[in-house]
């Protein structure tokens, strides 16, 4: 009996139609490009970007007449013009032939080290460039945005661009002397941190003033304003909304600075801190604050934190410390109505985008770790924080009705969060503190 080639035929020609769908697929994702924030299929649902086509601009202000501390000698300070570079996203009206889409400028490596040269990349972003704001539907709330040492303004694009979908201007800081580009000694970021942040919300409350021929005239509500930090730029936001630096903190800071007390007017219990109390501010997120180790917060200082803040840790943070680090700061803040979100086993990199692929290279190690968490997907971290941060300034800012995504029970592994798809919500706690009487 002779075999019968078709059978042979058949399969043959199903291999080939089953490459030709893998190829046409790969294809097709490879066409898709993932940017940073895109949400991923596990998504939370309030991952999602809002209904707000999103412009982007950059800002230069100039701080007159501050304290140069890293030229202070022998207790006196010494005086300099600070500079400033913001990067502002805003809800926008986006033309038929622009694109939502822009090319960030960012670094690797750290300023005078040549162990670590400055080289320049680029990565995309869901935005378009000098965008016309969106009029006629009112002001929105502000945020201001603060981030870590070293860091930049768009260190946490994945979440400045997403929060502006949703309705709101949102303004990311430079921190001059604390970025990869200028990077200085450690005691002016301790000191500016605050200052910087203070001074940008009273910049973008000028800009929003009627008559001030600005782009954000009428667009930003500086009334309703949130802070988001992520390590010092936690520290930072902390402070800035009303937590006092303690005693301990000023003698540190005098010691490294051969006796400057300038960080004195941020301590708790100054007349000068207490009258930089701010009504303005109604919300604080802070990532990874650090601080609470090196004895920055006491149990007085974080008494005067009296704003719903939101906190996110990873539980083997080996940067701010976790138990003894943020979760103690969470649990001294007695006066703020408190939520702790911890990524179970992650470290201190709970806030960033994702590694950009430049520093995949053996040589940029160093780099790729400054973003990388050795137990999440970055990315899904992302979206997770997306979802969190909507939900609580949605609240907090916008009275919206977003309270079922935060009254889960504290350990995700036991039942399924609201919002998450089914199997999604693992290795997550949250915690939730109200003011005591």
């Amino acid at each position: 009996m002779k075999n019968n080639p078709y059978p042979l035929l058949k399969i043959a020609i199903l291999m080939l139609l089953v490459l030709f769908t893998f190829k046409t697929n790969l294809q097709a994702q490879n066409n898709e490009q993932y940017i940073f924030g895109d949400a991923l299929p596990d998504a939370p649902e309030l991952s999602l970007r809002g209904e707000y086509k999103v412009g982007v601009r950059t800002l230069e202000f100039v701080h007159k007449g501050q304290i140069n501390v890293l030229k202070s000698k022998d207790g006196v300070d010494a005086v300099y013009d600070r500079p400033l570079k913001v990067e502002v996203w805003y809800p926008a009206n986006l033309s038929d032939n622009e694109k939502e889409i822009v090319a960030y400028d960012q670094v690797f490596g750290v300023s005078n080290d040549p162990k670590r040269p400055l080289i320049p990349f680029q990565f995309l972003g869901r935005a378009a460039r000098d965008a016309k704001p969106k009029t006629g539907v009112g002001a929105f709330p502000l945020i201001v945005v603060s981030h870590g040492y070293l860091g930049s303004r768009l260190l946490m694009t994945y979440l400045t661009e997403n929060l502006a979908s949703k309705g709101y201007v949102v303004v990311a800081i430079d921190h001059t002397e604390s970025t990869y580009r200028d990077a200085s000694p450690f005691q002016s970021t301790l000191l500016n941190r605050a200052k910087d942040i203070l001074f940008t919300l009273n910049q973008i409350a000028d800009l929003a003033k009627p008559k001030s021929k600005s782009f954000l005239e009428g667009l930003a509500d500086a009334n309703n304003t949130a802070l988001i930090g992520y390590s010092m730029g936690g520290y930072g936001v902390l402070n800035a909304a009303g937590a006092g630096y303690s005693q301990q903190a000023g003698t540190l800071f005098t010691t490294m600075t051969g006796g400057s007390k300038a960080i004195e007017v941020r301590t708790s219990g100054n007349a000068e801190f207490i009258a930089s109390q701010d009504s303005r501010i109604k919300a604080v997120v802070a990532f990874a604050p650090w601080g609470m180790q090196r004895g920055v917060w006491d149990a007085e200082g974080l008494k005067g934190l009296k704003v719903p803040t939101f906190f996110v840790a990873g539980s083997q943070d080996d940067i701010s410390g976790y138990e003894d680090g943020i979760k103690a700061i969470y649990k001294g803040t007695i006066n703020s109505e408190r939520y702790l979100l911890t990524y179970m086993n992650a470290r201190h990199n709970v806030a960033p985008n994702p590694p950009p692929a430049e520093s995949y290279k053996p040589e940029r190690a160093r780099d790729y770790a400054h973003y990388s968490e050795p137990a999440w997907n970055e990315r899904h971290i992302n979206n997770i924080n997306q979802h969190f941060v909507t939900a609580f300034l949605g609240i907090q800012l916008k009275h919206q009705d977003f309270g079922k995504y935060l009254s889960v029970q504290p350990n995700s592994n036991e039942k399924n969060w609201t919002g998450f798809p089914p199997r999604s919500s693992v290795g997550l706690e949250l915690l939730h503190e109200v003011p005591v009487k």
